[in-house]
């Protein structure tokens, strides 16, 4: 079926989706101005989406990102990101409706808005991108998971048995058990009922980089810190090129939350307006996230110089002997971060799936029913479609990430080849519809400028990363389970 036939007459459809377990038979929901059951959405909660999505265990790569730039331009170019997403950010706030950015028609997902604002080719041309992206993000984050609650079995390995011990273990049993979690939180019908969730995981981000700082300040205050450049590591032409692609990709990519604008503008209160709220929590939000990037990344390469590892906290393994207990907790938060973030990220498209079925077997008992269900004092209804597709799904992911563990370097490239056209590209040519700005007036030429900017960073990183996928391939076989 199309993609681009979900859109038509999609009012109903989203009407009847948000309702589903959400309130008991009989019960009299207060909606809002679309029919929807009301909005109780605020900036607090729309910030902990935002660092949820945006503050992940990326961050702890940034400085090693760092080392590859330099001072310089890690500085700019870290800044240069932040700023620039929070600008995207804005102005898709102001297309959550159309035409009127206050008082228009609702567009419930990011697809809704391309869809009304660019057309029918751009949506399906960005649609298989953005859902391609965000449903492949999930099998990074449990191959992700697996390796912070391997660290902490190897911490505990090395603790008892000294550190010669060899402490292989398997990533498998991590990889189920996260899989079987998510399978459990993914039965959440909707954004709406994610926002312990987000909060929770947000939580757990300021946490774990608040660890990687601290152990960071430490090392530089006893006097440890390691030997920094203002233009990178010292080697070979070549190889620092390729590096600093990679680098300015994960830069790039930590900063990628606006995928999901519109799912949590759609959970935001009505009055005052979506998008002056949403403004608000794009700039708490991008702020604290520049913040604490800004702080990790410098830190980290100060305290680590041209050695910094690729993930800040498995430098400090040998120093930690007697406070060990820190990195340990700091892996367990990352693996809590993720579980929330990996809901926040996936919504998305079981909502698209969703849209497409309903669409499409509109009289089907089997993908629109709800069915009541009480457990004890608990009432809430189950709709099997939604169990038995979200299963799935979730199933597949981690049957990905147990046969492939080099998934994380397929999906920088993924990354990078949607970064410039999702995240700059789109959100600046429906701010020029919806604005109607004239070709060659100073303020189109500005936009145009920063795109092709971005464009560039774009093209950098999908060639970093291909570099870096072709280096690291062989290094890994189908299903190697041990670390």
């Amino acid at each position: 079926m199309a993609l681009s036939s979900t859109v038509v007459d999609a009012d109903q459809f989203h009407h009847d989706l948000s309702v589903s377990g959400l309130n008991n038979p009989g019960e009299v929901v207060p909606v809002d101005d679309d029919g929807k059951p009301k909005r109780t959405g605020t900036v607090w909660t729309a910030c902990a989406h935002i660092i949820t999505a945006s503050i992940g265990a990326g961050v702890l790569s940034l400085a090693w990102a760092m080392a590859q730039l330099g001072w310089l331009a890690g500085i700019v170019i870290l800044l240069f990101c932040t700023v620039t997403a929070g600008y995207a950010a804005t102005l898709l706030a102001d297309c959550y409706r159309f035409p009127d950015p206050d008082s228009g028609k609702r567009n419930y997902s990011y697809m809704d808005a391309v869809k009304v604002y660019l057309g029918g080719r751009m949506y399906k041309i960005c649609g298989w991108m953005l859902y391609l992206n965000l449903a492949t993000i999930g099998v990074g984050f449990t191959i992700t998971t697996a390796k912070s609650l391997v660290a902490i079995q190897k911490s505990n390995c090395h603790r008892k048995n000294g550190e010669d011990s060899p402490c292989m273990f398997s990533n498998i049993p991590h990889i189920i058990g996260f899989g079987i979690v998510e399978i459990l939180l993914s039965q959440l019908p909707n954004f709406h009922k994610l926002s312990w969730l987000s909060k929770l995981a947000a939580l757990m981000s300021f946490v774990y980089t608040s660890i990687g700082i601290g152990l960071s300040i430490a090392k530089i205050v006893s006097g440890h810190g390691g030997t920094t450049f203002l233009a990178g590591e010292d080697q070979s032409l070549s190889e620092k090129i390729w590096m600093m692609f990679i680098a300015i990709g994960d830069i790039a990519f930590a900063c990628s939350y606006s995928l999901i604008l519109f799912d949590i503008q759609d959970t935001l209160k009505s009055s005052p307006p979506e998008n002056k709220v949403m403004k608000r929590a794009v700039l708490v939000g991008g702020l604290t996230m520049t913040l604490l990037f800004m702080v990790s990344g410098s830190l980290g390469y100060a305290a680590f110089g041209n050695k910094t590892p690729e993930n800040l906290l498995a430098g400090f393994g040998d120093e930690m002997t007697k406070a060990f207990w820190l990195l340990d907790l700091a892996n367990l938060c990352i693996v809590v971060h993720i579980v929330g973030a990996f809901q926040v990220l996936c919504q998305p498209v079981f909502r698209i799936v969703e849209l497409l079925a309903r669409r499409r077997w509109p009289k089907s008992n089997f993908i629109t029913d709800e069915n009541p269900v009480r457990l004890g004092k608990m009432k809430f209804n189950i709709n099997m479609f939604r169990l038995s597709w979200r299963t799935s799904f979730v199933v597949l992911v981690t049957v990905i990430a147990m046969a492939m563990p080099f998934f994380t370097d397929m999906l920088a490239l993924l990354g990078a080849f949607g970064y410039w056209p999702l995240i700059v590209y789109v959100p600046i040519q429906m701010h020029i519809v919806q604005n109607k700005i004239g070709k060659q007036t100073l303020r189109w030429y500005g936009l145009q400028v920063l795109s092709l900017l971005c464009l560039l960073i774009s093209l950098a990183a999908a060639s970093g990363s291909i570099y870096g996928l072709h280096k690291r391939l062989g290094e890994y076989k189908l299903f190697q389970f041990k670390e």
